[in-house]
């Protein structure tokens, strides 16, 4: 079966940086599965890439930064009070929080504390950055009608049972 819309595929990958270090990797014991077809459980440039291949096949795509997870943009970097954080507030810290205007939710990390000040960053760690994407396709199958319904993998490298 190849992959196209409304198919699941499993595949194992190795994430890179423009350097060629290392920086995430699945295991073949626990490989990465998503729903193929806009339901944006991968980069739609991964996606697109990965259209049409099978069982075995591999690639290997250079991704740039706004294809992968965006430019880096300097207004997602706040600096608050210290008294608004946690005691244990430390640098690297992840937090919840909502973006500026209150619309967006937000994940921020912690990358500095000094004189009663914290800075936190709502940029992901690799925002900016151009990558290289290795994977090979492990399974390709056809989704369940619930599957599509709801967007998502179910059941075993998927999103558990509602």
């Amino acid at each position: 079966m190849h992959i196209e819309k409304n198919t699941v595929v499993t595949l194992t990958y190795r994430l890179m940086d423009a350097q060629g270090e290392v920086l995430e990797e699945s295991e073949a014991a626990s490989p990465a599965t998503y729903l193929h077809g806009g339901y944006d459980g991968i980069f739609p440039a991964v996606e697109a890439a990965l259209e049409g291949k099978a069982a075995g096949d591999e690639l290997d795509l250079a991704l740039e930064p706004e294809e992968a997870f965006g430019e880096y943009d300097e207004e997602l970097v706040r600096v608050e009070p210290q008294h608004l954080f946690p005691e244990n507030v430390h640098v690297g810290m992840q937090l919840e929080g909502s973006s500026e205007d209150g619309r967006h939710h937000m994940i921020y990390t912690v990358t500095d504390i000094a004189e009663g000040r914290v800075v936190v960053d709502g940029n992901h760690p690799l925002a900016g950055q151009s990558l290289r994407l290795q994977c090979r396709v492990i399974e390709v199958r056809k989704a369940s009608e619930e599957e599509v319904a709801h967007g998502h993998v179910h059941g075993p490298g998927g999103h558990p049972h509602h």
